[in-house]
């Protein structure tokens, strides 16, 4: 396991601490979960945007059309 430093406002600072009370949860834990929230965020852009690459366009709005047929 890696050990990150991080400067922060010292008012954020007492915010987050106070959100990770508030949760229940250790600072360190807080933090742990902001990344992973953000990296799965990533992953899911990246694999979207890989898709879309090798997509076909045509295909891609007439499943848009489908749903916004089925859902609009």
């Amino acid at each position: 396991m890696s050990t990150l430093t991080i400067r922060l406002p010292n008012d954020q600072h007492e915010r987050l601490r106070a959100l990770a009370l508030h949760r229940g949860i250790s600072l360190n834990k807080l933090f742990e979960e902001f990344s992973t929230k953000a990296l799965t965020e990533f992953d899911v852009e990246m694999r979207f945007r890989a898709r879309a690459a090798a997509g076909n366009p045509r295909e891609g709005l007439e499943v848009l059309d489908k749903l916004d047929a089925r859902f609009g």
